[in-house]
């Protein structure tokens, strides 16, 4: 469903050194560089036929998080779950809601872990047991 997904940050190298880190727990290499022709800075992380962004707000305003927004990461383990949420607080994000496990409810069994990168924008680490 999924081509990509993008956010906004106001400090493209500390975005760097966190994202580098939690989606290199799953398996995402180096992001592409781009810089656009308007002079901000984008990353591309390409995984799995999907791309995560970030990029310097083209208008030139504050990068700003959705109120309400998430953005889901699909890991392959209970173990991937925490160490994804480790990893980000590590290197700066901030741990929130519960603290990493198993949650039950109408989806059926979900572990899950909720973490703010430095930029405020909400991450959850999920995976779904078989």
């Amino acid at each position: 469903m999924f081509n990509h997904v993008m956010i906004g940050s106001n400090h493209i190298e500390q975005s760097k050194r966190f994202y580098d880190a939690v989606l290199g727990v799953l398996g995402a290499g180096e992001p592409m560089l781009n810089k656009a022709p308007s002079g901000h800075t984008r990353l591309f992380y390409r995984h799995e036929g999907s791309t995560f962004c970030i990029s310097e707000p083209i208008n030139g305003e504050q990068a700003t998080c959705a109120n309400g927004g998430t953005i889901g990461f699909k890991c392959t383990s209970v173990e991937q779950v925490k160490k994804f949420h480790d990893t980000a607080v590590e290197f700066g994000g901030q741990s929130i809601e519960d603290p990493p496990g198993l949650r039950e409810g109408a989806l059926g069994a979900l572990h899950l872990a909720y973490v703010r990168d430095p930029d405020g924008n909400k991450l959850c680490a999920i995976y779904r047991p078989k």
